[in-house]
């Protein structure tokens, strides 16, 4: 795509490097935290595992609306050197977020959370225990 407004991936990455200020706000995203999911059939529970290294828990946020479930996070450009100098940055600054669609019947009050060392650990029950078939009588 020649003459594309959005700037190449390599142009943001000499854009960051020279220090020529933020990226673009209209190519902003959200970073995906990596993630781990296993699903154990006998516990009938679901394991979500996010990788958020360098954030303390309480700069991470659970949220439940609408049956879906979104993990995020925000970490930020430390203050302690200025922006000129860097011969190398690799380490990742920003909005982090993560959305997953719950099993139907799911509630907040059914989700656990916990976080040690950048990892953060969600269960919740693969299926609602209300979920399965019902038998309606007959009058």
């Amino acid at each position: 795509m020649t003459g594309s407004a959005l700037p190449t991936e390599l142009s943001l990455v000499k854009v960051r490097f020279k220090g020529k200020g933020p990226v673009p706000s209209d190519v902003q995203r959200f970073l995906k935290p990596k993630m781990d999911l296993h699903e154990d059939s006998e516990k009938n529970i679901v394991t979500a595992t996010f990788e958020f290294p360098g954030i303390k828990k309480e700069d991470v946020s659970i949220d439940v609306h609408n049956g879906r479930m979104t993990v995020s996070a925000e970490s930020k450009i430390s203050e302690e050197h200025d922006h000129e100098g860097y011969a190398v940055r690799e380490r990742r600054f920003g909005k982090y977020s993560r959305t997953l669609q719950l099993p139907q019947g799911v509630t907040e009050d059914q989700i656990k959370a916990s976080m040690v060392d950048g990892v953060l650990t969600v269960t919740f029950p693969k299926a609602s225990t209300e979920a399965g078939p019902k038998k309606v009588s007959i009058s």
